[in-house]
């Protein structure tokens, strides 16, 4: 979804100025091209030799090139770049934005570039809620700089999220948002319409501390209501455990644990919806027991009776009404596409997505997936390996064209 964008991405001095690499390995494997400048001080945090490797161009941290005097114009950079990334952002750099301090390359750049400017603050908590740093924050969003900031929830340490940089993956996606948005994607092509989706793994208990559960990060469903919600619908997307966080506002987010918690979620919203995407690695098995206590781990070996869940897909098939659109997802190891298929028409579905553990970088784990969509009239569709974000846009488009 960059594919030919150029992104200028400024590195400043700050501790995550690490995730830099892999921030320019994503945006190179969407098929931007990156240059990179860096504050003097950022080179003690990553080496130019590393950024220069990854990025493929060369690195600029001066207003010349010491080695043969030749100037690096910030302003033939400013007029280069589709788009210029700061992350990390640090105070002092966002201060020297805010004021117009140009006494070094990034900032100069900065004041020069024609194109849209996006920031990732990162600082302590008390740096970032100081006035001082929150009305060059402000300022900056005055002056039309797209803020990217991470997840303000509580780290495990107890400690606010607040001022640490925004996961590169996060950057990618907000990039390629504004992209859509620019190239005339209808944000108000499913207005008025109401999807469900679900996402995530399933924890089935047994006992206070274990738990049945698999590897689904939740990212496929989240980026699917996502999309889903960029072009206007209002989503409930009903989520298993997971640390992905939805950022629009169209989604509301109903958190569950178990599958039999999924189930009764979906089934209650169904009926008002106009369709459901069920994404979710629901557990297919659930302890017949759950213990009040932790069981003692004494024994040698320990036997749990299990017993099948509510098939969620089936269920909602079975209510499905005229008009309303129903769209699951099968995972398999072998016989794909007659599994599938099988699927498809015993759940009522009116398409499926087939994606297989056989296929590298597909699957649980992995920001990429690579994705086959068949109908009922077994049109069968298939798409090269993408990044979960893109593979939605594929999903979503699908069901607007039926």
């Amino acid at each position: 979804m960059l594919k030919g964008k150029k992104i200028i991405l400024g590195i400043s001095a700050g501790i995550a100025a690490y995730k830099a690499a892999a921030l320019t390995r994503l945006l190179i494997k969407q098929g931007a091209e990156v240059k990179v400048i860096m504050t003097e001080k950022a080179k003690e945090f990553i080496t130019p030799l590393t950024m220069a490797t990854l990025s493929k161009n060369p690195i600029v941290v001066d207003f010349y090139n010491p080695e043969n005097g030749d100037w690096n114009s910030h302003v033939d950079m400013g007029l280069w770049a589709d788009a210029m990334v700061i992350a990390p952002a640090t105070a002092n750099t966002m201060g020297k934005m805010a004021n117009a301090i140009a006494d070094n390359l990034l900032v100069t750049t900065y004041l020069s570039a024609r194109c849209p400017v996006f920031v990732a603050p990162t600082m302590d908590l008390d740096m970032y809620l100081h006035p001082a740093n929150q009305r060059n924050l402000n300022c900056l969003e005055e002056d039309g700089v797209h803020m990217i900031e991470a997840e303000t929830g509580e780290l495990a340490s107890g400690l606010s999220g607040k001022g640490r940089m925004a996961e590169p993956e996060t950057i990618v996606e907000e990039l390629i948002s504004f992209f859509e948005k620019q190239q005339g994607v209808n944000t108000a092509q499913l207005e008025g319409r109401t999807f469900l989706v679900n996402a995530g793994p399933t924890y089935e208990k047994i006992d206070p501390v274990r738990f049945i559960g698999n590897f689904s990060s939740g990212k496929m469903g989240y980026s699917i209501a996502e999309e889903l919600a960029s072009r206007g619908a209002k989503v409930i997307l009903v989520s298993g455990p997971t640390s992905e966080k939805a950022k629009h506002a169209n989604i509301e987010v109903k958190m569950v644990t178990s599958a039999q918690d999924m189930y009764e979620a979906c089934a209650n919203v169904f009926p008002n919806c106009d369709g459901a995407v069920l994404s979710a690695a629901v557990a297919d098995y659930t302890p017949v027991v759950c213990a009040d206590q932790k069981v003692k781990s004494d024994k040698d070996e320990m036997v749990v009776a299990l017993k099948a869940t509510v098939d969620i897909a089936q269920k909602l098939g079975e209510i499905k009404r005229d008009g309303q659109m129903l769209v699951g997802f099968a995972l398999e190891t072998q016989n794909a596409v007659a599994n599938a298929q099988k699927k498809l028409k015993q759940k009522n579905l009116d398409f499926i997505v087939l994606n297989s553990l056989e296929n590298e970088g597909a699957g649980f784990g992995y920001d990429t997936n690579k994705i086959s969509i068949i109908d009922n009239d077994n049109n069968k569709e298939e798409f090269s390996l993408k990044s979960k974000r893109e593979v939605a846009i594929d999903i979503v488009n699908k069901i607007v064209s039926l």
